[in-house]
C-alpha cells in the first residue's frame, strides 16, 4: 500500500487587510520576473557541437541606487477618492485643462496633500 503524503496547511495572518489594488495585482505583483533566453556554444575537441539555448530566470530592477524617486507622503484613499479623482481627471481631459486632470491623479493617488496639515494648538 502506498501512503499518500499530506502537505502542512499554512495560514498567513495579516495585521491590516489588503487594499483593493493589492487584491486585484494578485500576490505575485511585488516581483516580476522576465525570462531571457542565452545560447551558448561549446567546442569538443573531436567534433563541434551546438548544444541546446538555456534559460535563465533573472528579476527586473525597478530602479537604481543613484536613479531613485524622492518619497512623497501618501494618505490612505477611499473609494469615494478614488472616484472624485477620476471625474476630475476626466472633467479635466473634457475640458483641456491638464492642472484639473493632475489633481485627479494625485487625488486617486492619496498625494494631493488632504490631511497634511494638522495644528496643535
Amino acid at each position: 500500500m502506498f501512503r499518500r503524503h499530506h502537505r502542512p496547511t499554512t495560514t498567513t495572518t495579516r495585521e491590516t487587510k489588503p487594499t483593493l489594488m493589492t487584491r486585484l495585482k494578485g500576490p505575485n505583483a511585488r516581483t516580476k520576473t522576465v525570462k531571457t533566453k542565452t545560447t551558448t556554444t561549446r567546442q569538443d575537441p573531436v567534433t563541434t557541437t551546438r548544444h541546446a539555448p538555456h534559460t535563465h530566470r533573472t528579476t527586473k530592477r525597478r530602479w537604481g541606487a543613484s536613479s531613485r524617486p524622492q518619497h512623497h507622503h501618501k494618505r490612505k484613499v477611499t473609494m469615494g477618492d478614488k472616484v472624485s479623482g477620476a471625474m476630475m481627471k476626466l472633467k479635466g481631459s473634457l475640458t483641456r485643462r491638464p492642472g484639473l486632470k493632475a489633481a485627479g491623479t494625485r487625488r486617486m493617488h492619496g498625494t494631493d496633500g488632504r490631511g497634511s496639515h494638522h495644528h496643535v494648538y
